[in-house]
C-alpha cells in the first residue's frame, strides 16, 4: 500500500478524533452553561439596578471638582470624600462609568468616563504603587472593551511596564507597600492587579509580563494561605534573603482573623489566574477558597459577610458589600470552570448575594448616598476610615456583578 495514502488517511483520523474531542469540550460547556438558570424576579432586580446607577452616577458627577475622583460619602456630614489620580481607587469610577453605559448607553456617562481617563492616563508611568491593575485595567480596560484603540492598548502595556518594575524575582513577588525599614511587604490585594500583566502579555507577545503573574501568584499561594485556605492579609518578606519575616493584618480584625475583603480578593485573583493560564492548580486554589467562605459559619444567610469573619461582636458586626460585590463576580465566573456540583453552589451564591444587595437594605435610594449605588461597606476598621459607608469599589464590582448575571441569560 502506498505509505503517502496511509499518512494520509493516518492524518485524517488524528484531525476527526480532534474534531471529535473539541465538539466533546464544547457540548460538556454549552451544556454546563445552560445548567445555570437565571431568576427572572433577579433579572427585572438587575434592569431596575441599572436605571438607578445611570441616574445615581450622573448625579455624582455633577458633585465632583476637577480632577478629583470619588471616594467615599460621608452621610453624617453629607460630604464626599475624593482623590486625585494617584489614589488606588481612581479607575473604579470611570470603569463604573462604562459599564452602566454598555447597558444604558446613555451619552453623558460615557463622556464623563472619557473626561476621567484623560485625567488618568499620566498613571501609566507610576511605579509608586502596586495597584496599576484596579487603576489602569479597570478603566482602559474596559474602555478597550468598548473600543479598541492603539492609544489605550500603549497606556496599558506601560502601566504593566510600571507595574512589572516593582517585581523581585529574589522575593517572587510584586512588592504592595514601600518601606524604610529592612522588610518587603505583599498583601493579598495584588491578586487582583494580575490580569493587567496577562493583558500585555497577549497584545504584546512578550512573556515576561506573564511570568511575573503566575510567579507572584505561586508566591502568594505558597506563603498568604492558612491550612483552612484562609489568607493573611500582609506577608513581611525579608528584602536581602527572600524569607517570610511575619504575618499579619493591617485592615483586619488581628493577625490570625480572616479579613472578608482579603478573602474576596483571593477568590477572585485565583480564579483569573486558572481562565488565563488553564492551570488546575489555580481553580483548585479558587475552589479551596470558595470552600473557607461558604462553608464559614459566621457567614451570614443573605451571603453579605461580615467586615471579618473573625470580627469579636458578631452578629452585631458590620456588613460589608464590597466584599459581597467582589465575591458574586468572582463567583459568577467561577461556575463557569467548576464541576456542575459546585458550579451551581457558586451560581446561586452570587444569585443571592445579588437579590440582596439590590434590597432597599443595601441600595440606596434615589438621590441619596452621595451619588454612590451600594451603602453599608467597610473601608478600614482598625484606623477607623470608611466605616459604614459606600466604597467606589463596591460598586464597581457590584455593576460587574449583575452584568455578568445578565450574561448567563443571553446565552
Amino acid at each position: 500500500m502506498d505509505t503517502k495514502i496511509l499518512r494520509k488517511g493516518n492524518m485524517r483520523k488524528k484531525i476527526a478524533s480532534g474534531l471529535v474531542a473539541l465538539m466533546l469540550i464544547f457540548t460538556l460547556a454549552n451544556a454546563q452553561h445552560r445548567s445555570f438558570k437565571t431568576n427572572r424576579a433577579v433579572l427585572k432586580l438587575i434592569e431596575a439596578d441599572y436605571k438607578l446607577a445611570d441616574s445615581q452616577y450622573k448625579q455624582l458627577m455633577q458633585t465632583l471638582a476637577p480632577g478629583k475622583f470619588p471616594k467615599t460619602y460621608h452621610p453624617d456630614s453629607n460630604k464626599l470624600e475624593t482623590s486625585g489620580p494617584g489614589w488606588w481607587c481612581s479607575g473604579f469610577y470611570p470603569g463604573t462609568l462604562l459599564n452602566i453605559y454598555q447597558k444604558t448607553k446613555d451619552a453623558a456617562l460615557l463622556t464623563e468616563a472619557n473626561r476621567m481617563l484623560d485625567v488618568l492616563s499620566a498613571q501609566q508611568y507610576n511605579k509608586t504603587t502596586h495597584d496599576l491593575g484596579f487603576m489602569m485595567y479597570c478603566s482602559f480596560g474596559t474602555v478597550q472593551k468598548i473600543n479598541n484603540t492603539q492609544k489605550n492598548k500603549e497606556i496599558l502595556i506601560n502601566s504593566a511596564k510600571s507595574l512589572s518594575s516593582r517585581f523581585d524575582p529574589k522575593i517572587g513577588c510584586i512588592k504592595s507597600w514601600d518601606s524604610k525599614k529592612p522588610e518587603y511587604l505583599v498583601i493579598i490585594d495584588n491578586m487582583m492587579n494580575l490580569e493587567l500583566l496577562f493583558y500585555a502579555t497577549k497584545v504584546t507577545g512578550d512573556s515576561s509580563f506573564y511570568k511575573i503573574a503566575v510567579t507572584h501568584a505561586n508566591t502568594t499561594m505558597k506563603n498568604h494561605f492558612r491550612p483552612d485556605f484562609s489568607s493573611y492579609h500582609v506577608v513581611n518578606y525579608n528584602p536581602a534573603t527572600g524569607e517570610v519575616q511575619q504575618r499579619r493584618t493591617a485592615q483586619g480584625y488581628s493577625n490570625e482573623s480572616a479579613w472578608a475583603r482579603g478573602q474576596a480578593w483571593g477568590l477572585y485573583g485565583y480564579t483569573v489566574m486558572y481562565r488565563e493560564t488553564h492551570n488546575k492548580k489555580y481553580l483548585q486554589q479558587a475552589e479551596h477558597i470558595a470552600q473557607f467562605i461558604l462553608n464559614n459559619h459566621n457567614l451570614p444567610a443573605d451571603k453579605i459577610p461580615y467586615w471579618d469573619y473573625n470580627a469579636p461582636n458578631i452578629p452585631n458586626a458590620l456588613r460589608d458589600a464590597s466584599a459581597a460585590s467582589v465575591m458574586a463576580s468572582a463567583f459568577l465566573e467561577l461556575c463557569r470552570y467548576s464541576d456542575l456540583k459546585y458550579g451551581q453552589l457558586y451560581f446561586k451564591t452570587a444569585e443571592t448575594i445579588i437579590r440582596n444587595l439590590s434590597s432597599p437594605e443595601y441600595l440606596a435610594k434615589a438621590g441619596s448616598n452621595g451619588g454612590f449605588i451600594l451603602q453599608h461597606s467597610v473601608g478600614h476598621m482598625p484606623e477607623k476610615k470608611e466605616i459604614d459607608v459606600p466604597l467606589t469599589y463596591a460598586d464597581y464590582y457590584f455593576i460587574e456583578a449583575i452584568q455578568r448575571y445578565q450574561n448567563f441569560a443571553q446565552k
